[in-house]
């Protein structure tokens, strides 16, 4: 969950012409990781528990993606960026 709070932090410094787009995208990929983890984490097997895992791994890949992104179109500037890619690296 600390990756969703950053990534909330960091949405707020978009340009507000972007808040139903990438802004709304990247806030909810945030929150599908997580949730992915606890929604597996609470069935009752481990192999439906990976395949949630895997869902939220390649929600992760996906905010790695959009982050990128936003700093390609010079909307966020690579500092700001540094801390929420380390996090999306260490939920890999």
């Amino acid at each position: 969950m600390d990756l969703t709070e950053e990534i909330y932090k960091l949405m707020s410094f978009m340009p507000d012409d972007e808040k139903y787009g990438l802004t709304s995208q990247i806030k909810r990929c945030s929150i599908s990781i997580a949730s992915n983890i606890a929604e597996g984490a609470g069935r009752n097997s481990k192999k439906e528990f990976r395949n949630f895992l895997s869902i939220a791994n390649g929600s992760t890949t996906e905010l790695e993606t959009q982050l990128l992104l936003v700093m390609r179109l010079n909307l966020i500037t690579e500092e700001k960026l540094v801390l929420p890619l380390k996090l999306t690296d260490e939920k890999k």
